[in-house]
C-alpha cells in the first residue's frame, strides 16, 4: 500500500521520502516565474519575492506528473488530498486515476481541508499503515477525520485571499474596509473561505476562532494546529492564548507553503483544529 498526498501537508517530497509518504509539489508563480514549491524554491525566498511587490498564483500538481506515480506501482494507493474547491488538486487526482488502467486500487479521498488538520491526517494514515490496518480502515478514517475539523485563516492582506477567487461575494464585500482584523473559515461544504467575523485586534480575531472552537466541543481529544506565513513570534502569541483556552489540548506551530502564503499573505496566520 503506498500514501500519496500533496505539500498542503507542509511536508516537501524529501520529507515524504523519509516517512514512506509520496508528496506531490503544488506550484506557483512569481514574477513570471513558476516553482514547484518546497523543491525549486522554500517559504522564506517566496515572502521575501511577494513582499517585493509581485502578484503571486498558485497551481495543483501537474496530472501527468500524478498519472506518472499511479502508472509507476501496482500496489493499491490512497490517495489523500486538500479540500476540493480550495484548490484542483482533487479533482486532478480523480482525473489521474481515471486516465490509468487497473484504477479500482486508487483511492481518492478528499479530506475537506488542508494544512495542520492535512498534515495530521496524513500522520495518522502512516501510523495505522504501520501498525497493519487495511486500506479500508484508512479509508474510513479518513473519512471519519474529514467530517470533524474546523480552520480560521487571519489574512495579513485581504487582496490576497479576494485576487486568489476563494471567497463568497458576501465575504468579498468587505475587502474595501481598512483598519480590521477579517477571520475567514471554510464554506459548509468546504469549498470556499467565507467570514466568520471581523475584529479589530488579532487577539479579538484569536477570540473568535477560541470561542467557535468551544461552541464545537474541542478538548483535550483534538489537535490545534498553528501555522503562518513567516510570523514565528506572532504565531507563539496566539499559541499562548489558544492554551490560556484549552490548556489540556495538544498543540503545534508550522510554517505555511508558498502556495498558502499566496491565498492569505506573507504575515498570515491560520488556526486550525481536528479530532484525533
Amino acid at each position: 500500500m503506498k500514501i500519496i498526498t500533496d505539500t498542503s501537508t507542509l511536508y516537501s517530497p524529501a520529507e515524504g521520502k523519509e516517512i514512506n509518504l509520496t508528496v506531490l509539489p503544488l506550484s506557483v508563480t512569481v514574477n513570471g516565474k513558476t516553482y514547484k514549491e518546497y523543491v525549486e524554491i522554500q517559504p522564506n525566498e517566496f515572502i521575501e519575492i511577494v513582499r517585493q511587490g509581485h502578484v503571486p498564483t498558485s497551481s495543483q500538481p501537474a496530472v501527468g506528473e500524478t498519472m506518472e506515480v499511479f502508472e509507476n506501482t501496482d500496489d493499491e494507493m490512497i490517495v489523500i488530498s486538500m479540500a476540493d474547491g480550495l484548490s484542483g488538486t482533487y479533482q486532478s487526482a480523480v482525473g489521474a486515476k481515471n486516465s490509468v488502467d487497473n484504477n479500482e486500487r486508487i483511492h481518492v479521498i478528499n479530506t475537506k481541508t488542508l494544512c495542520g488538520p492535512h498534515r495530521y491526517m496524513v500522520n495518522k494514515a502512516l501510523k495505522m499503515q504501520k501498525e497493519g490496518a487495511t486500506t479500508q480502515q484508512i479509508i474510513d478514517e479518513m473519512n471519519h477525520l474529514s467530517e470533524n475539523h474546523k480552520s480560521f485563516l487571519i489574512p495579513s492582506d485581504f487582496d490576497f485571499l479576494s485576487r486568489g477567487g476563494r471567497l463568497t461575494p458576501l465575504a468579498a464585500k468587505i475587502a474595501g474596509l481598512i483598519k480590521i482584523v477579517p477571520v475567514m473559515t471554510q464554506t459548509p461544504d468546504g469549498k470556499r473561505l467565507e467570514s466568520a467575523g471581523i475584529k479589530r485586534t488579532m487577539k479579538k480575531a484569536v477570540e473568535e476562532a477560541i470561542n467557535q472552537f468551544k461552541e464545537m466541543g474541542v478538548n483535550e481529544n483534538y489537535l490545534i494546529t498553528i501555522s503562518h506565513a513567516g510570523v514565528q513570534e506572532g504565531a507563539e502569541k496566539v499559541r499562548k492564548q489558544v492554551q490560556e483556552a484549552f490548556p489540556q489540548t495538544e498543540t503545534e506551530i508550522v510554517y505555511l507553503s508558498c502556495a498558502f502564503i499566496t491565498q492569505g499573505g506573507p504575515g498570515c496566520i491560520a488556526i486550525q483544529a481536528i479530532l484525533k
